[in-house]
């Protein structure tokens, strides 16, 4: 499972249209980001924070075939980077992602 943070309007328009293109700085880099469950909080910490009315999107890396690949970024980890739309039925869930003030953090679910 990899996960991907996403606006509740981009994530609407991509139900709309049937796939998800990207956010733009997905499309700026030629690829959607995603993150493990690993890494997805520290993502969530330098790329969201004090961000609302996010979602937090599961997805089955499984079903994404051969333009899923796995590459090295931040603190030389193995990020996956999708180099195509990203199809809804790859989709497992879609879960908010509350901002807490208290916290100064994202409100996680459990992740497996």
């Amino acid at each position: 499972m990899i996960y991907k943070i996403i606006d509740r309007a981009a994530w609407s328009q991509a139900k709309q249209i049937g796939h998800f293109q990207g956010a733009a700085i997905d499309l700026k880099d030629g690829y959607i980001h995603f993150s493990t469950a690993e890494q997805v909080q520290e993502t969530a910490a330098k790329h969201f924070a004090n961000q609302h009315d996010l979602l937090l999107v599961a997805v089955d890396d499984l079903r994404l075939g051969e333009t899923l690949k796995w590459e090295r970024s931040r603190g030389n980890s193995l990020f996956p980077h999708l180099y195509s739309d990203l199809p809804l039925d790859a989709v497992v869930w879609e879960k908010e992602l509350p901002w807490c003030d208290d916290e100064q953090q994202h409100q996680f679910p459990e992740l497996e």
